[in-house]
Parts: C-alpha cells; structure tokens; sequence
C-alpha cells in the first residue's frame, strides 16, 4: 500500500493555548482535523458560554483563508458551576461538553474539581441535557503514587459517578492503563475514552531510560510496557468507545527543558501521521479510518465528515523545532522518522 485516503479526522481532545501562540497551534490542527474539542485550561479558565464564545472568535481568526475547522468548546468544570449554565452549554452548538479537572491533576488545573461528591446537581444535570463530561481521571492526593493515579480515580469516582448516572455520556481522557481499557470496557455504552499518540506509541522506558526526555513527558504519565500493550489492543480492536484524541499541548522549549519542565506533548505538526505509524506497526492501517474519522463522531451523535484527506507512504523527519511567537518550540517525535505523511 502506498496511499491511504479517510475520511477527514477529528481530534476530540486539544490545547491550543491563546493570544499569540494561536498564530502557531491553530493552522498546524486545522491543516489535518475538521473538528476539535478544544480544552478549557487557560489562564483564567474558560467556565461560561461567553467566554468559550470569545476564544472560539479568537481562534477562528487564526483559521487559514480556505480551510474548514470547526472548534467545539469544553467549558472548565467548578465548584461553581451551576444547573443553569449546564442548560445555557446543552443549548449552544458550539459547546460540546464540561472537562473536569481534579485540582492540581495538570496543566493550569488549579481552579479544578476538589470534591468530586459535591458535583451532583450539575451531574444530575448534565445527564438530563446529555452535555457529555469529559474527565482528567487522575486522583493527586500526595500519597498516591504517580502511576497509580488513574487506577485510584477509577475506583473511588468514574465507577460510582457511573452507577449513579447511567445515562450521562462521559468520555475518559487520555487513557494510559489497563485499569482504565476495562472500565471502559464494562461500563455501559455512554461511556468511551480518548487515546493519544504517545501513550499508544511509547511507554514510560521513553521518558526515563537513559535520562529523562523531557519532551516526552506528559499527565497522566507514561506508563509501563504492560499498560500500553493493553492501550494498543483496544486501538486496534475496532471497539467503538476508543477513538482519537491527540491532547496536544504546546509549550514552549524553555518551559520544558527547565529544572521544573512543564507536562505536555505538542504532536500537532504530525498528529495523523503518528497515529499512521502506530496502525502501520501492527498492520492495521485498515482500523485507523474508523478510529480517526468516525467513533468519535458517532459518539457525540455528530455526522462524520463526507471529505477525506490522502496520507502517503513517504520517509520523512519530525522538525527539530517549531517556531513561535513566544519561542521555538519541540514538537513530539522531534527528529524521528515516520514512514506516512499527509498529502498536503
């Protein structure tokens, strides 16, 4: 096979920062994805329709003359947020969901959830508007460890929010163990999950081994090779609840090369590409369509997209850098080579 046309893809989890790094982020996702699910984490978060509104504008004006993306907003999730809002998001097409961020779980999650059990109303009502909750499933109590963040966050919240609220769609980001395949797996047909081209492509060995590769790090953290074999077989199982999300996030190289280097990996300048490489691996280039181009779609009860983009079978190097407004950046896979590239 030389070639492989699909139909246009849809990345369901993506940062795209603000103000000048726009300038940057937004033409690199809308080169390849029709629709986005753009993250609410700024700086202050975005928790209204308003202001989910302001940013859209803002990154709309950054859209290249001639191509189509639509980015569809996440609001940030609060201890004050209200039923009301959640009506005021379910009857805004722009919106498509809350992301609900434990407090201190990532990137600019400081103003997150604290208490998962005083959630309830605005549970209770987002299940009766369907206004899916997209979740950063990590718990950050200090005694916990880093790698079993996930598990614990599963067990002592996903499971009983689940149980309590069959009917509220609810997407599992990021997903990065074995414990988070199986309850996504077990529960009920309104919950699926988010995979990105690092936790399908590496394991935590790539972010240790040899000294640590800040670029490689991300929340929730590489796991062990034994949880991503497991991430791998769900991608490759053609199970509708596991679709693409990318949660590319771009920083800056002095921020991650840094006695304290921040969490994030921008894979945005060759987003499908990876996730070619990673389906191409396991001989399953047939599955990426579907994976890529319409779980996701289907999930949110959105059409799949009826244009189509063409990748080729091309050797090519990832840029060593990217620049930007505010400083070169290092992209994922930075240097590596890739065996697919988009027909641009």
């Amino acid at each position: 096979m030389q070639s492989l046309i699909i139909p246009t893809p849809d990345d369901w989890h993506l940062h795209l920062r603000d103000g000048a790094m726009l300038r940057t982020t937004v033409p690199a996702s809308a080169a390849v994805f029709n629709r986005a699910v753009i993250m609410p984490n700024l700086v202050p978060p975005v928790t209204t329709v308003k202001a989910a509104l302001d940013y859209r504008s803002r990154i709309m004006d950054e859209v290249p003359h001639g191509v189509s993306f639509n980015p569809v907003m996440a609001l940030y999730l609060t201890a004050e947020t209200t039923p009301e809002q959640v009506a005021e998001a379910a009857a805004n097409e722009h919106i498509i969901g809350f992301k609900l961020y434990p407090s201190g779980a990532t990137t600019n999650s400081t103003a997150g959830v604290k208490s998962v059990d005083a959630l309830e109303p605005v549970l209770a009502a987002m299940q009766e508007h369907r206004v899916p909750l997209l979740v950063h499933g990590e718990v950050t109590d200090s005694d916990i460890d880093i790698f079993d963040r996930e598990r614990v966050f599963i067990e002592r919240h996903l499971i009983p929010i689940t149980e309590r609220f069959p009917n509220l769609k609810l997407v599992l980001e990021h997903i990065t163990t074995a414990d988070a395949v199986a309850f996504v797996k077990n529960a009920n047909s309104n919950v699926a999950a988010t995979m990105t081209p690092q936790h399908l492509l590496m394991n935590r060995n790539d972010l240790l081994v040899g000294g640590v590769k800040p670029h490689n790090y991300c929340l929730p953290i590489l796991k062990r090779r034994s949880h991503q074999q497991v991430l791998q077989e769900a991608a490759l199982s053609g199970n509708p609840k596991f679709f693409l999300g990318t949660d590319s996030a771009p920083h800056v190289q002095a921020s991650k090369e840094t006695a304290c280097g921040c969490a994030g990996c921008y894979s945005a300048p060759a987003a499908i590409e990876l996730y070619a490489e990673f389906f191409s691996q396991h001989n399953a280039l047939d599955k990426l369509a579907n994976f890529a181009s319409g779980y996701g779609a289907d999930f949110y009860q959105l059409p799949r997209n009826s244009e189509t983009i063409e990748l080729v079978k091309q050797q090519w190097t990832v840029a060593e850098t990217v620049d930007t407004a505010n400083g070169p950046m290092v992209p994922y896979w930075a240097g590596m080579g890739l065996n697919w590239r988009l027909n641009r």
